[in-house]
């Protein structure tokens, strides 16, 4: 296992990332944060965070489970754990932040587009991810990138974040360790 990112360095980078949002939307109050669950969820409140710090709007957050818009829902398990939406916002006309921790395939992304059709149709959605580690199999990319990292196929990126893991930084591992 390699440390690719501390927390600290998780941290700056989400940081770095707000002020970006910040910087190329002059009407912020306009957009709302939409995290994709599991890790996506926490990284949109600390982006949330931190764009209300910067610019004191409070930017509605919304919280999207893409599982029942998986193209390998077979693959996952005989019963995989769906957990709930929650966009309490309207999304039609609104830009869009769409937040994750790693950007692979692009296929939870295509998911995830699926999903916030369903709530409407937004003006404009942007891709937000911590890391992008490449081996795209859809033309999908992400307007904000923390990190890009050049990986293997046998490799794996993991982000590990309260509250969902027990501790906090970006590693790089190998498949099946």
């Amino acid at each position: 296992m390699q440390l690719l990112m501390t927390n600290q360095e998780m941290e700056r980078t989400l940081l770095r990332i707000s002020r970006d949002l910040v910087e190329s939307h002059p009407n912020i109050e306009e957009a709302a944060l939409v995290g994709i669950r599991r890790r996506g969820v926490p990284l949109a409140r600390r982006l949330k965070r931190n764009i209300e710090d910067l610019t004191g709007h409070r930017l509605p957050l919304g919280i999207l489970d893409i599982n029942f818009y998986r193209d390998d829902l077979s693959l996952v398990g005989p019963q995989p754990i769906v957990g709930a939406s929650q966009l309490d916002f309207p999304v039609t006309g609104r830009t869009l932040l769409l937040v994750d921790d790693v950007l692979y395939t692009g296929r939870t992304v295509r998911a995830a587009l699926e999903s916030l059709l369903d709530y409407g149709r937004p003006k404009r959605v942007e891709l937000v991810v911590l890391v992008d580690r490449g081996h795209r199999e859809l033309p999908i990319q992400a307007d904000y990138v923390g990190r890009r990292v050049d990986t293997r196929e046998d490799q794996t990126v993991d982000v590990h974040i309260a509250p969902v893991d027990q501790d906090e930084g970006v590693f790089l591992t190998r498949k099946g360790n």
